[in-house]
C-alpha cells in the first residue's frame, strides 16, 4: 500500500487521494508531523524530499513529490487519454501558477479557458469522472464560491458532489474543518510570492546588495566568508527585518587566469572546474545560512551582452584607448556603449611572452620577486604580501607558471580605459557619495605613506585619485573570458595558433589557442549586473534606477580600487543612468593563528572544514561577526575561539535563555503570567531604561554596516537580562510575591524574544532554536517601534502566551581544551600537508591494524607526529611541554556550570557570591553539557593517543596555556621626546622612560589621531615584555597602550593615574602572578590578552570588567567609551 505523507488540507493533496478513490487503490494518508516514513525516506541522501510537504512514499520505499505525478501513478489503471494528460498538464503550467501567484489577469484567463473546453459539459474529458477533473478541482477547491470562479460554480458544485472526490476531501483535511484547505492555500501563496523575483517600490527604501564575487578556483576560507558574503548577509537580513525592499545577489566569479591556472592543475577543462567549485561555493554558503535572494555565475549571456555593449559605449565616447598589442572580445552592452562614447583606446605595450609555447602570458601565469616589499612569490598581478598592483613586466626573476622558464618581453597590442578623461566625472562622485553613503574610512582615506604599493592598506580611493587616474589595460590573452567583439582581433589568435590545428591538446585549457577577451575586473563587477539580469527580467530597474534604489556593497580591502575607481568609472563613461555605490562596507584581513589564510596556498580553516567539525552553524557565524576585521586585521586563535564560544554563547546568552524556559516550566505552569499592576513594575522598568538605548545604538550601528558593534549591544541586552534575572532573585521572589515574580520572568521572556530578533541577522538558526523554545512563530520585526517596546519589556510577550511544551534543552554545547588542541592540531599546515599526513597515517595505520601495548602507543605518537606536521616533540617521551599546563583561565572559568541561582551573567565572582546566599534551588538551569561541540578527526584522535590521554593545552605553535593579563608586562611610562619616523609618515617614534636605567625606543601609529605635540612629556601605560620589532627601521621596545573608538575615528592614550611613579606596575585585581620575561609571539599571548581589553562607561580601561590600576588609582582614557584598547 501506498503512503501520502501530507499537510492537513492541502488542496494538493486532494489529487492523489482522488485518484486512489476514482481507480480503487489503495492508499494510507498520514499528517506530515507523524510521518516516520518519511523521517526514514529522508535518510537516503539521493532522495530529493528534504523540503517536501507532500509526498507519495511507494511499497518499494521509493518516492513521489509532485503532485500530478502522485496523481498519474495512482490513476495509472485508468486507462488516461491524450486529452485528459493534456488538461493534467495545463493545469500544472497554467492553472496552479495562477491560483498560487496571486495574479488575477493569469486566473481569469484560466477560468475561461477552462468554461470554453468544458462548453457547458459537466466533465473536461468524456462523459465521467476522469484524472483531469480531479486535478483541476484540486486546485480550485480553495476558492470555490469566490466572484473570480463565476462562470466555474456550476461546473465545481456538480464535482463536489461526486463521491471520490468527496471522499478524498475529507481523507485529506484528517479531522480538520473544510476552512484548512483555503488556510492552507494562502499560506503557499504567501510563499509563492515570497519567491517571485522581487522590483523596486517607488515611494520605499529599496537597498541592492553585492558582495564581492568569490574566485571560484578554490573552496572559501573563513577570512573569505567574513570579508564578502557573511557581512552582506547580516546586512540584508537586517534590512528585511526592517521592513525594506531588499535584494542580495552574488555569485562565482568564472573567468580569468585563475580559472585556467587550476584547470591546468587538476587535468580538467575550465568548465569542469567552474562547475565542481561553483557547486562547492554554493553549498557552503548555504550551510552557513547565507540567504541570497540570487546566487549565480558570471558565464553566462547576460554577462556577456551587457559587458561589450558598455565596452562599445566607452569606445564611442572616446574613453577606450586601444595599444598594439593585446586584445580581448568584451561585454557586449557596457562594452559597445563605452565604445560608441569613445572610452576606449588601442595601444602597443610590453608583455611576457612564453616562447616554449608561443604565447603572451597573462598576469597570473606569471610569478616572480615583488619589486617593492621583495617577496619571492608574487603574482604577475598584485603582490599577496604587500598587497601592490602589479604589471608582469615589473616583476623580478619573473617564471612562466606552466612551464617554469623565463619568459621574454615582446611588444603586443590591448585596449585600454581612458580613465584621465573620466577623472572629473569619477572625482564628483567620490566626493558626493563616500560622503553621502558615509564609506568606511579605509576606502578614501589618502595615504600619508612614501611607499605607494602600502596605499591599499590605508586608504586607496582617494590615493589613486591624487596619484592621478592612469590609462588601464581592461584585455588578456586568455581563451576563458568574454570575447572582446571587436573586428580584427581575431586574426591574433590564429598567429598565436601557428603549428597547431584548432581543437588539439589534451582536454584541458592550453594556453597556446587562447584569443583575447576581458580582464576579470573590467569583467567581473559587470556580474553583479548580470546574475540580477538572470534573477528578473527587468533588471534595470535596480541598475539603473538611482533614483529609487541605493546600492550598498561588501568587499575585502584588495577588492577597493576596482569597486570605488574601475566599475564606477565605466558606468560613468556609458552616459547612461546607472545605479551607482552608494554605501560600501571594507574589511581588513582575517589572519591565521601564526600566519595569513591563504586558498591558493591551502592555509587555515576553510568553509567546509567548518562543517566537519561539527560545530553548529550559529557558532561559526558569531565568531567570526565578532572578530570582523572592520578597522584593523583580526586574528583567529583556537583559544580565543574557546573562550568566546563558552563564556559569550554558553555562560551567558544561552544560560539566560535556558533557565528563563526553565523557570516559567516549573513556576508557571509554561505560562507567561504578564505584568500585575505595580507589583515588580520599578525592577522591570530600570531592566527597560537600560535596554532601550542598547537596541536604538544596535539598529544605528547596523544601519551604517557597523556589525562588531550592533553584535555588541545585542550581547549587552542579554548579559542586561542575565543580571536581571539574578539581580532579582527570582528563585527567592517566587515564594514571597508571586505576582512580582511575574512580572520579572515576563519581563525575561520579553528579553528573550527580544535576543531572538536582534540576534536573528547573525545567527538566524539560534533565532529559530530560541524562538521554539519560547513557542513563537516569528521575530519581532526591527522596527523604531520596537525602540518604544524594548523599554517594556514584560510586554513583548503577550500574557498567556505558553512556552514550548518540550523540556529546555541548551542550545549551546562548551568547547573544551582537548577539542582546541585536536582542531588547532588538525587544521595545521595547508591543505596539501592535511592530506599528506592523512594518508601517511591511514598507510601506518593500515599496515599494523592490530598494533597494541608499547608498540600501539608508538604507532599513535608517530600519528600524532604526523598530525602536527611533522613538528620535533618538546620531550623525548613525546610529550608537549604544553600538555602539562593548565588550561586558560577564560575557558576554566567558562567550563564551570551555572544554576538558577548562581549562574549570573557570564562569570561574575559578585553574582556567584550573592547566588551562593541564596542557595541552589532545584529548578536551577543549566545551560551546559557534557557533549562537545566537534568531532575529532583521526589525527586528533591519534594526537590524544600518543598523549596517554591526558588533558592539557596545545603544542609550541599554540597559545600558551594560563594566557591571561598577568603574563604581561604593563608598566607606567612617560615619553620624553616624540618625533615623525623619518621612513614612515604613519608614524611615531618616541623616547619613553620606564624606570629603567636607559630609555626605551617605541614606534608607535598615532600621527593620524594625536598631534606631535601632544605626545610629549605624556604618562602613558606600556606593554613592556613584547619581543623588539623592527618597524621601517626603527626597533620598536614596547608598545603604548591606547584606546580606539568603536567607529575607529579617534584613539586616546590609555592614561595612569596620577601620582603612579614611573615604571610602576600596572595590574589587575584577581589575575595575580608576574609577567613573562618575554612574551613567546608563537604561542600568541598577547593575541589572546588584547581582546579583552576595552574601555568602560565610565572611561575606564578595563581587562575582563576589571580596572587596570596601579597603587594610586585606576588608569583611564579622555572620552572613548566602548573602546578597544591595544
Amino acid at each position: 500500500m501506498a503512503t501520502l505523507v501530507t499537510r492537513p488540507g492541502d488542496p494538493q493533496a486532494l489529487k492523489a487521494a482522488a485518484a486512489a478513490a476514482l481507480t480503487g487503490a489503495a492508499l494510507s494518508i498520514v499528517a506530515l508531523d507523524d510521518s516516520g516514513s518519511r523521517k526514514k525516506l529522508l535518510s537516503d541522501g539521493n532522495a530529493p524530499f528534504d523540503q517536501a510537504q507532500l509526498l507519495l512514499i511507494l511499497p518499494d520505499g521509493t518516492g513521489l513529490y509532485e503532485p500530478n505525478a502522485t496523481a498519474r501513478f495512482l490513476a495509472a489503471d485508468s486507462g488516461s487519454s491524450l486529452s485528459t494528460e493534456c488538461w493534467v498538464e495545463w493545469e500544472e503550467q497554467h492553472l496552479r501558477p495562477a491560483a498560487y501567484s496571486g495574479d488575477a489577469a493569469a486566473l481569469q484567463a484560466a477560468v475561461e479557458k477552462l468554461a470554453e473546453g468544458l462548453a457547458g459539459r459537466r466533465h473536461l474529458v468524456g462523459n465521467q469522472l476522469s484524472l483531469a477533473d480531479c486535478v483541476v478541482y484540486a486546485t480550485l477547491r480553495p476558492l470555490q464560491g469566490s466572484e473570480a470562479l463565476a462562470p466555474l460554480a456550476a461546473y465545481l458544485e456538480a464535482l463536489s458532489q461526486e463521491q471520490p472526490l468527496a471522499a478524498a476531501e475529507q481523507q485529506i483535511l484528517l479531522g480538520k474543518p473544510a476552512e484548512t484547505l483555503r488556510s492552507v492555500l494562502l499560506a503557499d501563496s504567501a510563499a509563492c510570492k515570497a519567491q517571485k523575483p522581487k522590483l523596486p517600490i517607488p515611494g520605499q527604501r529599496n537597498i541592492l546588495i553585492t558582495s564581492a564575487l568569490p574566485y571560484v578556483n578554490n573552496v572559501p576560507h573563513l577570512g573569505n566568508i567574513i570579508g564578502c558574503v557573511l557581512s552582506a548577509d547580516v546586512y540584508a537580513r537586517f534590512c528585511r527585518a526592517r521592513g525594506y525592499n531588499t535584494v542580495y545577489v552574488c555569485g562565482t566569479d568564472e573567468y580569468g587566469t585563475a580559472t585556467e591556472t587550476k584547470a591546468l592543475e587538476e587535468g580538467l577543462s575550465c568548465q569542469e572546474i567552474c562547475d565542481k567549485y561553483h557547486a562547492i561555493h554554493k553549498a557552503i554558503y548555504e550551510w552557513f545560512d547565507i540567504s541570497f535572494d540570487k546566487f549565480g555565475r558570471t558565464p553566462t549571456r547576460a554577462q556577456t551582452e551587457i559587458g561589450q555593449d558598455t565596452f562599445r559605449t566607452l569606445q564611442a565616447n572616446g574613453f577606450l584607448d586601444i595599444f598594439r598589442t593585446l586584445q580581448a572580445n568584451g561585454f557586449l552592452d557596457i562594452f559597445r556603449t563605452l565604445q560608441a562614447n569613445g572610452f576606449l583606446v588601442e595601444q602597443t605595450m610590453e608583455q611576457l611572452y612564453s616562447e616554449p609555447i608561443n604565447k603572451f602570458l597573462a598576469d597570473r601565469f606569471v610569478s616572480g620577486t615583488c619589486p617593492k616589499c621583495k617577496y619571492e612569490d608574487a603574482r604577475g598581478d598584485q603582490c599577496d604580501n604587500c598587497g601592490a598592483l602589479l604589471n608582469p613586466t615589473e616583476l623580478i626573476n619573473p617564471k612562466c607558471k606552466i612551464t617554469g622558464t623565463t619568459p621574454v618581453v615582446r611588444q603586443t597590442k590591448h585596449i585600454f580605459l581612458d580613465l584621465p578623461k573620466l577623472s572629473d566625472d569619477l572625482q564628483k562622485y567620490i566626493d558626493t557619495t563616500s560622503q553621502l553613503g558615509g564609506w568606511s574610512s579605509n576606502c578614501v582615506q589618502a595615504s600619508r605613506a612614501r611607499d605607494l604599493w602600502h596605499i591599499s592598506t590605508v586608504g586607496v580611493t582617494n590615493a589613486w585619485m591624487a596619484q592621478g587616474l592612469k590609462v588601464r589595460c581592461i584585455t588578456r590573452d586568455l581563451k576563458w573570458g568574454t570575447p572582446v567583439p571587436l573586428e580584427g582581433y581575431e586574426d591574433k589568435a590564429k598567429q598565436w595558433c601557428l603549428g597547431a590545428a584548432p581543437g588539439q591538446g589534451t582536454g584541458v585549457c592550453m594556453p597556446a589557442l587562447q584569443p583575447l577577451v576581458f580582464y576579470v575586473w573590467f569583467d567581473a563587477p559587470i556580474g553583479y549586473i548580470s546574475i540580477t539580469a538572470n534573477y528578473c527580467h527587468d533588471w534595470e530597474a535596480w541598475w539603473k534606477n538611482p533614483k529609487d534604489v541605493e546600492l550598498v556593497q561588501f568587499m575585502g580591502k584588495d577588492n577597493v580600487p576596482f569597486h570605488t575607481v574601475i566599475f564606477p568609472a565605466s558606468l560613468l563613461g556609458t552616459r547612461q543612468p546607472w545605479t551607482l555605490m552608494k554605501s560600501i562596507s571594507v574589511t581588513e584581513y582575517l589572519n591565521y593563528e601564526d600566519g595569513k589564510f591563504s586558498k591558493s596556498r591551502g592555509v587555515g580553516v576553510f568553509g567546509n572544514d567548518a562543517k566537519e567539525t561539527g560545530i553548529p552553524v550559529e557558532v561559526w557565524r558569531y565568531y567570526l561577526l565578532a572578530m570582523r576585521p572592520e578597522n584593523q586585521d583580526t586574528v583567529f586563535v583556537w583559544d580565543d575561539f574557546a573562550a568566546k564560544v563558552n563564556a559569550e554563547l554558553n555562560n551567558n546568552l544561552g544560560n539566560f535563555i535556558q533557565r528563563t524556559v526553565k523557570f516559567l516550566h516549573s513556576r508557571f505552569d509554561r505560562t507567561v503570567p504578564g505584568p500585575a499592576g505595580d507589583k515588580g513594575a520599578e525592577a522591570v522598568k530600570a531592566l527597560g531604561e537600560k535596554v532601550a538605548p542598547l537596541v536604538q545604538q544596535y539598529i544605528t550601528a547596523l544601519e551604517n554596516q557597523k556589525m562588531r558593534e550592533a553584535l555588541k549591544c545585542a550581547m549587552l541586552v542579554s548579559s542586561a537580562g542575565n543580571l536581571f534575572f539574578q539581580d532579582q532573585r527570582l528563585w527567592v521572589l517566587v515564594k514571597t510575591d508571586k505576582e512580582a515574580c511575574g512580572a520579572c520572568i515576563s519581563a525575561c521572556a520579553g528579553i528573550m524574544a527580544l535576543m531572538a530578533a536582534l540576534l536573528q541577522p547573525f545567527m538566524p538558526s539560534f533565532t529559530t532554536k530560541a524562538l521554539g523554545q519560547l513557542g513563537l512563530s516569528e521575530a519581532l520585526p526591527l522596527t523604531d517601534d520596537l525602540i518604544a517596546r524594548a523599554a517594556s519589556p514584560a510586554t513583548l510577550v503577550p500574557p498567556g502566551h505558553q512556552v514550548a511544551a518540550a523540556e529546555p534543552k541548551p542550545i549551546f554545547d562548551k568547547v573544551t581544551d582537548e577539542q582546541v588542541a585536536q582542531l588547532r592540531s588538525r587544521y595545521a599546515g595547508s591543505q596539501a600537508d592535511r592530506s599528506a599526513q592523512q594518508a601517511a597515517s591511514s598507510a601506518s595505520t593500515a599496515a599494523a591494524p592490530g598494533a597494541a601495548g608499547k608498540d600501539g602507543k608508538k604507532a599513535a605518537a608517530a600519528a600524532a607526529a604526523a598530525a602536527a606536521g611533522g613538528k620535533k616533540e618538546g620531550k623525548k617521551d613525546g610529550s608537549s611541554k604544553a600538555a602539562k599546563g593548565a588550561p586558560p583561565p577564560a575557558a576554566a572559568a567558562a567550563s564551570s556550570n551555572s544554576t538558577e541561582g548562581g549562574g549570573g551573567s557570564s562569570s561574575s565572582k559578585k553574582q556567584d557570591k550573592k547566588a551562593a546566599k541564596g542557595g541552589v534551588k532545584p529548578d536551577g538551569a543549566n545551560s551546559s553539557s557534557n557533549s562537545t561541540a566537534g568531532g575529532s578527526s583521526p589525527a586528533a584522535a591519534a594526537a590524544a593517543a600518543a598523549e596517554g590521554g591526558k588533558k592539557g593545552g596545545s603544542g609550541e605553535d599554540g597559545a600558551a596555556a594560563g594566557a591571561d593579563v598577568s603574563r604581561v608586562d604593563l608598566r607606567v611610562g612617560l615619553i620624553r621626546k616624540a618625533w615623525r619616523h623619518p621612513d614612515a609618515e604613519s608614524l611615531y617614534v618616541e623616547e619613553v622612560d620606564v624606570g629603567e636605567p636607559e630609555p626605551r625606543t617605541v614606534v608607535s601609529g598615532l600621527v593620524k589621531f594625536i598631534p606631535e605635540e601632544a605626545m610629549q612629556q605624556r604618562r602613558v601605560v606600556l606593554v613592556c615584555n613584547l619581543k623588539p620589532a623592527n618597524m621601517r627601521g626603527v626597533k620598536s621596545q614596547a608598545m603604548v597602550l591606547a584606546a580606539t573608538s568603536t567607529d575607529g575615528g579617534s584613539v586616546e592614550l590609555v592614561e595612569p593615574p596620577h601620582g603612579a611613579a614611573v615604571g610602576e606596575r600596572v595590574f589587575v585585581e584577581g589575575f595575580p602572578g608576574e609577567p613573562d620575561e618575554v612574551l613567546n609571539p608563537k604561542k600568541k599571548i598577547w593575541e589572546a590578552v588584547q581582546p579583552d581589553l576595552a574601555t568602560n562607561e565610565q572611561r575606564v580601561a578595563c581587562y575582563r570588567g576589571k580596572p587596570l590600576q596601579t597603587a594610586q588609582g585606576i588608569c583611564t582614557v579622555q572620552s572613548i567609551v566602548g573602546g578597544s584598547i591595544k
